[in-house]
């Protein structure tokens, strides 16, 4: 039994659970599961818990600080002030509190969210992954004639595939103009055109500080996709029940060759600490029909509910939900953030 801890969890202010989803339909639980999974897990697993809700305001985290005296704050935004980059600022401001926190630090945040920056520094350290070209608010597109196309353009720094759709697959110059206008004036951020690998969607959980251990290799299937439809994780197909219904959208352990297997898990986590990244994290990755490996993107604090993707990674090597958020606070608990010396 582990210790009993005082648990502040931090969660967008629209997001707060109800105390009881008795009566609640699959998809009016939807937009808080993760919230309510953890919560609710971590009272059963003996801490005290309490859920705050926070939006534009580090008032009311400085407030609940003093009041409830946590032990740790277990960090589950993806955002502050609806800017999806301003987590970061939020996990700094509990370092300035000197206070203990679950999954990512400030750095690793603020890498792992940049995906052109990211991009560079896994270049430097020979990490394979797609050639890209960021395309910024009010500039005109130029593409350098090493960038070839086929190329999928999104967000710059929303995550979730918030602004994907098979639209975002361009092949020629028009194309890119248009879908880089789209995502300018959709969303409010810059661009990023990526190249276009084609293959298998693969995803490998990674937790740890210093020593890391991975999670079995997930993989995306469509099994109802028409075959000479690119193989696209859109936001439809993320978050759109139908849809994934329609093109029989299932995630799975990747049935892989051993050795690519373990090539796959030894790259994560290089990318991992070439990025700073702390706690847990979730790496996208395209493997070519060649078997060439290529990481997409770094994500740290990933999707944590309950039969997602990650806690049902961790699950086939036998760590448990509860245990596996026991894990998060034990590494939040052990991480030594500057203030600490």
């Amino acid at each position: 039994m582990s210790r009993k801890r005082r648990v502040l969890v931090l969660m967008h202010e629209d997001l707060v659970p109800p105390e009881s989803i008795e009566g609640l339909s699959d998809k009016e639980i939807a937009p808080f599961k993760t919230e309510y999974d953890v919560v609710v897990t971590l009272e059963e697993i003996g801490h005290e818990v309490k859920p705050l809700g926070v939006g534009s305001d580090l008032g009311v985290i400085r407030r609940a600080i003093h009041d409830f005296r946590p032990h740790i704050c277990f960090n589950l935004l993806e955002e502050f002030h609806g800017v999806a980059v301003y987590d970061h600022h939020v996990v700094s401001y509990l370092e300035l509190m000197k206070r203990r926190y679950t999954g990512c630090n400030p750095r690793g945040l603020l890498l792992g969210h940049d995906k052109a920056l990211s991009k560079k520094i896994l270049a430097y350290h020979r990490i394979p992954c797609p050639e890209f070209l960021v395309l910024p608010m009010a500039r005109k597109v130029r593409r350098p004639k090493r960038l070839q196309f086929p190329l999928l353009v999104k967000s710059l720094t929303e995550e979730g595939s918030v602004g994907i759709s098979k639209a975002s697959l361009c092949n020629d110059d028009e194309q890119l103009q248009e879908r880089a206008a789209f995502i300018h004036r959709q969303l409010g951020t810059d661009a990023i055109a990526e190249q276009f690998i084609p293959g298998r969607e693969m995803y490998v959980g990674v937790m740890g500080n210093q020593r890391l251990e991975t999670f079995p290799t997930w993989e995306l299937l469509m099994t109802n996709k028409p075959a000479d439809e690119p193989m696209i994780a859109t936001a439809k197909v993320k978050w759109d029940e139908d849809y994934q219904k329609k093109i029989g959208v299932k995630t799975k352990a990747a049935e892989l060759d051993p050795a690519l297997d373990q090539k796959i898990k030894h790259l994560c986590k290089r990318a991992y600490r070439a990025l700073n990244l702390t706690g847990y994290a979730r790496m996208d990755l395209r493997i070519n029909d060649k078997d060439e490996i290529f990481l997409i993107e770094a994500n740290p604090n990933p999707q944590l509910a309950y039969g997602e993707d990650f806690a049902e990674s961790a699950e086939l090597t036998g760590l448990r939900y509860g245990d596996l958020l026991q894990r998060i606070l034990n590494l939040g608990l052990s991480y030594r953030a500057q203030w600490q010396g």
